[in-house]
């Protein structure tokens, strides 16, 4: 709430993408290393949810495997499984295991991203994963996904209307399960091509809806969730960088307080990318240095530097310079300003082929946070003894 905003990956994908590999099913090393990369940057502060679907363990057991890599390979705050009340169950039981039962019944340490099935139902599953969290004191992210002429009307007020009643639906089940149980009002509002029945992101009407909810978010006084860097691109080419920037420019705008799929986003969500999770995570940095805004006081108006420097002298080598000169302006990882000369002695590498190094770089440099080994045991222990109670299923 207030001021503050928490940036969160990718969410639910089938399939990951880079550079080498290409487009194909995920699988529980391609999750794991997003969480990793997501530790490992500061402008991620929230490890996510199912970052991409490891689609290599069965779908009954595979919830496990996650909140065991979100606990284990990071420290950050994540989401648990939503996908029954049981899986939602095991996911707050091994937050318990870590946190302590008597932590969670006054602090928030996991969450539940609930999906309205929309137009206007919630459904047993969602609901059953709702109520479980918010027994547990835990926090719910209500969230229609609405997309304009297939899950509620084409046009844009319409579904500002039918995104508020589905979230507040959600809002108010989860204060009559718990009252005062943490909730974050949520919203995913999009277009179509209507031509061909495909969604759309970053559209001109997908960002003044997510103004517009912002406003009411805040007539509540609830927390807001809104996202993130969605693109309907297949690889990350100019058109993810340009609906990518205006859908969570619209985001950070509206004032949202959650950021949901913030790093990854490709294929209308279809796809967690690779190169395109670290160069969502370079524009972070940039946006998160834009909310600072401007420090004005006498040091910034730099008045000794002019008296240094004098009319018609270059302000390089003033002692205020030197003194600002490492943090006066973000400096992205990936950015290239190099001269055509160097850029093309160098390799002449586009921001794709330095983004695939780049992640690559990070997982090598990657090391796992401590953990007691006492609990890092009991975390495997139950994992395996909940996969032992039931037979594998792929539904």
């Amino acid at each position: 709430g207030g001021n503050s905003v928490v940036f969160s990956p990718a969410y639910g994908s089938p399939f990951v993408s880079d550079l080498e590999g290409g487009r194909r099913y995920a699988t529980l090393e391609d999750f794991e290393n997003l969480v990793k990369l997501t530790y490992l940057t500061p402008w991620l502060q929230h490890s996510g949810g199912t970052v991409c679907e490891p689609v290599d363990v069965p779908v009954n057991k595979r919830h496990l495997d996650m909140v065991y890599a979100h606990l284990r390979w990071s420290t950050k705050p994540f989401m648990g499984g939503v996908t029954s009340p049981e899986r939602a169950e095991d996911s707050i039981d091994m937050a318990r295991i870590v946190f302590g039962s008597e932590f969670l019944e006054t602090h928030c340490v996991i969450q539940g991203n609930i999906n309205v099935n929309s137009p206007l139902v919630f459904d047993e599953v969602m609901t059953g994963a709702l109520k479980a969290y918010a027994r547990a004191n835990q926090g719910n992210v209500i969230s229609p996904f609405i997309i304009g002429g297939a899950m509620g009307p084409v046009t844009q007020p319409a579904l500002i209307a039918q995104a508020h009643a589905e979230t507040m639906v959600g809002v108010a089940l989860a204060q009559l399960v718990r009252p005062g149980s943490p909730v974050v009002y949520g919203n995913f509002l999009t277009t179509m091509d209507l031509r061909s029945g495909a969604p759309t992101f970053g559209t001109p009407e997908a960002v003044l809806s997510t103004y517009a909810v912002g406003q009411l978010a805040r007539q509540l006084n609830l927390p807001l969730r809104a996202g993130g860097h969605y693109t309907a691109s297949k690889v990350a080419d100019a058109q993810a960088m340009v609906e990518s920037a205006d859908a969570m420019g619209a985001a950070v705008y509206a004032g949202a307080h959650f950021v949901h799929q913030a790093a990854g986003w490709l294929e209308g969500g279809l796809v967690t990318g690779y190169e395109k999770f670290v160069m969502d995570v370079d524009h972070l940095g940039m946006l998160v240095r834009r909310m600072q805004g401007l420090v004005v006081d006498d040091d910034s108006l730099a008045a000794d530097g002019y008296r240094e420097a004098g009319p018609g002298v270059a302000h390089l080598g003033t002692a205020h310079t030197l003194a600002h000169f490492a943090e006066a302006n973000f400096t992205p990882d990936l950015v290239d300003t190099a001269s055509f000369e160097k850029w093309t002695e160098d390799g002449a590498l586009d921001m794709q082929q330095r983004a695939s190094t780049r992640w690559k770089q990070m997982l090598a440099d990657y090391e796992p946070p401590d953990i007691d080994p006492g609990v890092d045991a009991e975390l495997r222990a139950f994992v395996a003894d909940r996969k032992e109670t039931v037979p594998d299923a792929w539904y």
